[in-house]
């Protein structure tokens, strides 16, 4: 039996459009999408929120966009921002980028890198558990190669996103991974292998994309590219020890730490220097902090409002079938990430609901969490002010609707996603056992 869910109100959804009529559209009427700043556009909309529901007093509501803006998650994600914005700076500063770059261009062929870079992406997002992480991790060196190869920054970054969102919807400790079987009762490795399946043909495809993609752009052969191996020794670091499944506060911390004593054996800079690059990585993340835990507010009153509501019982309205409810519980969590620009929060909110829709309709509770993984990291790498883009695009210093064109993986998890479920792959023990049945009937 379905839960009864509130009818909700759209109103509540207001802020959000209004974000999007602020940012994108300014960029479209401009042609220049650094017109409005997010953080800007986001302000306006959260006064928007605080407008809205007149039967709350101001004072209530300012509490609920407090609670959200101090959620947990966003607290835990702030944190991740500010060791990945100092471990990329002294990474940088010691002379990690350049030298981490000069060694891939020596070893790889040029239209071979970025497949490489996608790869690697995918290595460390899936060891880690965690999108945001990956990017500030090889973000700089991303940056590094296309400014050598003369390669789009933008579609370097594409890559990384990519391999990144990989790892998100994949890994064992990813928190979308553990909202996902917790909700729906099943188990992280028989899930894992459900997912895999499903999303191993949009990896394949964006090896070949991305090395097609590039296949144009070569580096002088004359040129002769020096490095040191130590100074490529922090990123060898974060990777083993994400490979090992290191936490990513320890990770990022230990990273940190080996890099500014490699730059201190090294005499790039003195203990003062490396105090203060960690302080100019943590000053460049303040922005995005500040980004997301507004965005945490505005969730928080849109969902207190009513919003999150609405949407709940808009789409369990409209399911009729067992493939409708597998689109529908697709549909859902889409819908919520595109609103609330979390996909744990997406899953927490949608998996409940989604668990009864899938007992009711006789489907499999790891497709059911596949479905729920799947759909809310596809379109989190892909919304432009999600924090995997805006983080991405911080790095690069690029706009992140640059960056949408080049979101290979993203844009095929969701289209296998789809297919997966019009054609009903791939088959699980409750679809044998129902088929089953049928043939006894």
């Amino acid at each position: 039996m379905k839960k009864q869910i509130k009818k909700g109100n759209p109103m509540a959804l207001l802020p959000l459009g209004i974000f999007l009529l602020l940012f994108v559209g300014s960029g479209v009427i401009t042609g220049d999408f650094y017109k409005m700043p997010v953080l800007v556009a986001f302000i306006i909309s959260s006064a928007f929120a605080l407008a809205l529901n007149k039967k709350e007093s101001l004072q209530t509501k300012i509490e609920v966009f407090a609670k959200g803006a101090g959620n947990s998650d966003i607290i835990l994600m702030v944190i991740i921002f500010i060791l990945a914005g100092a471990f990329s700076n002294v990474a940088k500063a010691m002379g990690g980028v350049d030298s981490t770059v000069n060694l891939s261009l020596s070893v790889l062929p040029p239209n071979l890198l970025i497949v490489g870079v996608f790869v690697i992406g995918c290595f460390i997002s899936i060891s880690m558990g965690t999108s945001m992480g990956t990017i500030a991790a090889l973000g700089p060196i991303g940056l590094g190669i296309a400014e050598k190869t003369g390669m789009p920054i933008a579609l370097v970054i594409g890559a990384i996103v990519g391999g990144a969102m990989f790892g998100d919807n994949l890994s064992m400790i990813s928190d979308t991974t553990i909202a996902a079987t917790r909700t729906q009762g099943c188990e992280l490795k028989d899930k894992f292998k459900v997912n895999f399946l499903i999303v191993l043909p949009a990896a394949i495809i964006t090896l070949i994309l991305l090395a097609a993609t590039t296949l144009g752009y070569n580096v002088k052969s004359s040129e002769v590219y020096t490095y040191e191996i130590i100074k490529v020794l922090p990123y060898l670091a974060v990777l083993i020890g994400a490979l090992y499944g290191v936490n990513v506060f320890v990770l990022l911390s230990g990273g940190i730490l080996f890099a500014g004593a490699i730059g201190i054996f090294t005499n790039t800079f003195d203990l003062l220097g490396l105090i203060v690059s960690v302080s100019d990585g943590i000053a460049g993340m303040q922005e995005l902090c500040l980004l997301v835990i507004i965005v945490g507010g505005v969730v928080e009153l849109i969902k207190f409002n009513g919003g999150i509501d609405f949407i709940l019982n808009f789409i369990t309205s409209k399911i009729k079938t067992k493939k409708g409810a597998e689109f529908g519980i697709a549909a859902l969590v889409s819908i919520i990430d595109l609103c609330t620009a979390n996909n744990t929060i997406a899953i927490v909110t949608a998996g409940p609901l989604a668990k009864d829709i899938a007992k009711e309709y006789n489907i499999d509770p790891r497709k059911c969490a596949s479905i729920l993984d799947i759909f809310s990291s596809c379109w989190q790498g892909m919304i432009p002010y999600g924090a995997q883009l805006l983080t991405a695009a911080t790095i690069a210093s690029v706009s992140p609707i640059e960056v949408l064109r080049y979101l290979y993986y993203p844009v095929l998890m969701f289209i296998c996603g789809i297919l997966a479920i019009a054609i009903g792959l791939p088959k699980t023990k409750v679809d044998e056992i129902k088929k089953e049945e049928k043939q006894a009937a």
